[in-house]
């Protein structure tokens, strides 16, 4: 980037500076300032590579590819079960290629942008474990300002009744750990502060009472462990110490544990919790509701296979005869693979289908490396993709995939990876 004024690097600069850094705050009041946050940094990127006359980021096979998704996204909204809401979201999805296209260029021109990122990261999880472990010890279940969530045995923190803290925690915490692991060294004090943090966030997790979160943390965990080189000690005792602190509060409050575990089986229909039960002989995939949310959306499929439903009408054709069932509709399949079916058919499946075979080969690629001594990715590589892992993976339940909230936090990773990958210290 050149900026040749005050009132250039102004715009230019420093306003998606203070934004992109916010914006881990931002994503604890909701989606509408963080993707307010997004937006402002995406124009602000735009304005300049016009004004400059200067277009080069965008010249790579990656942002093609998107651009490609993109446009079948829009041309899908216009010519399927057409609706405002559909062209909305797929026309305003272009943003978060470009913002990712920003963010890199920023990080080449001052990489001072991770150091404050990652402070306010830090703030983010030390304010919300705090607080989470406040609200949880609190008989009433209200956190510092008298936030309940809502549901009895389960914290939410900020979040209130919306129970989305694991979820945050648990997308965030493979950055924030990448993050740390490349400002804090091993032997330092701080470093040893920061594992007692890893470690409380990950009880805290279980603590939310959000199965999906839990499952992914120690998913990444994982991953992390097979195929880091220098962090399978940190990462495994990490783990370990979090899944005994978790035992140990289990025996004295089973609450968490009857949620995530006892319950989850149970709505599997894997154990019998009632003698009358009718549907004894018959295994659900994760609970009635989600079976019946997938039953519906690929009866969907099978009827429209090649462009799907449309963008955001899974909640409308749900209740048509055919498709309905006592529990199957709701506002999304609750699935990403599953609702680009639906939704946008093969061609839409296509895109994330390449993209997760894209992202297995060069994991492969880099275990086999890794057993002869060699790696593909660094360790803080490791750690994004570790991210990227939990919105590629296709066997659990999943959130909107065209939910602004989720959507940000996703390609935040993104370009990290990629400007790290520019780097020769890597």
């Amino acid at each position: 980037m050149k900026l040749n004024s005050i009132r250039e690097r102004y715009i230019f600069y420093t306003i998606p500076f203070i934004l992109f850094c916010f914006l881990p705050f931002l994503l604890i009041t909701g989606p509408f300032l963080s993707d307010l946050a997004v937006s402002i940094i995406t124009l602000s990127y735009l304005a300049y590579c016009f004004k400059k006359k200067n277009f080069s980021e965008f010249k790579n096979k990656y942002f093609y590819i998107f651009l490609l998704f993109w446009g079948y996204l829009f041309l899908n909204s216009l010519i399927v079960n057409f609706n405002i809401d559909s062209i909305k979201i797929s026309f305003f999805y272009f943003r978060y290629g470009v913002f990712i296209i920003a963010i890199v260029a920023y990080l080449n021109f001052d990489d001072s942008f991770i150091k404050y990122f990652f402070y306010c990261i830090f703030f983010c999880f030390l304010i919300l474990i705090i607080d989470g472990y406040i609200q949880y010890f609190d008989y009433g279940g209200e956190n510092i300002f008298g936030i309940s969530s809502g549901s009895k045995g389960r914290v939410s923190s900020f979040f209130g009744e919306e129970l989305i803290l694991g979820s945050y925690l648990t997308r965030l915490w493979p950055l924030f750990f990448a993050l740390s692991i490349f400002f804090l060294k091993k032997k330092d004090v701080k470093f040893f502060i920061f594992v007692v943090i890893f470690i409380l966030s990950e009880v805290l997790i279980f603590l939310s009472g959000e199965r999906v979160a839990f499952f992914f943390i120690n998913f990444t965990a994982l991953f992390i462990i097979l195929f880091s080189n220098e962090l399978l000690k940190l990462r495994l005792i990490t783990l370990i110490l979090s899944i005994l602190t978790i035992i140990t509060i289990s025996f004295f409050n089973p609450t968490s544990k009857e949620r995530i575990i006892d319950r989850t089986l149970a709505q599997m229909n894997l154990v019998n919790v009632n003698e009358n039960n009718i549907n004894e002989n018959k295994i659900y995939i994760f609970t009635e509701e989600h079976n019946q949310h997938y039953v519906s959306a690929i009866k969907m499929f099978l009827d429209n296979k090649i462009l799907g439903v449309g963008i955001k009408n899974f909640r409308k054709f749900c209740g048509k005869e055919k498709y309905y069932s006592e529990k199957s509709c709701s506002t999304h399949p609750h699935n990403t693979y599953v609702q680009l079916l639906a939704e946008t058919g093969l061609i839409g499946f296509l895109f994330i289908i390449f993209i997760f075979f894209y992202f297995t080969y060069f994991v492969v690629k880099h275990f086999i490396y890794r057993l002869k001594g060699n790696f593909i990715f660094s360790d803080f590589q490791i750690c994004l993709l570790s991210g990227i892992l939990i919105f590629l993976w296709p066997l659990v339940p999943t959130g909107n995939l065209f939910n602004n909230w989720l959507t940000i936090i996703m390609i935040l990773y993104l370009p990290f990876l990629i400007w790290s990958k520019k780097q020769t210290k890597f």
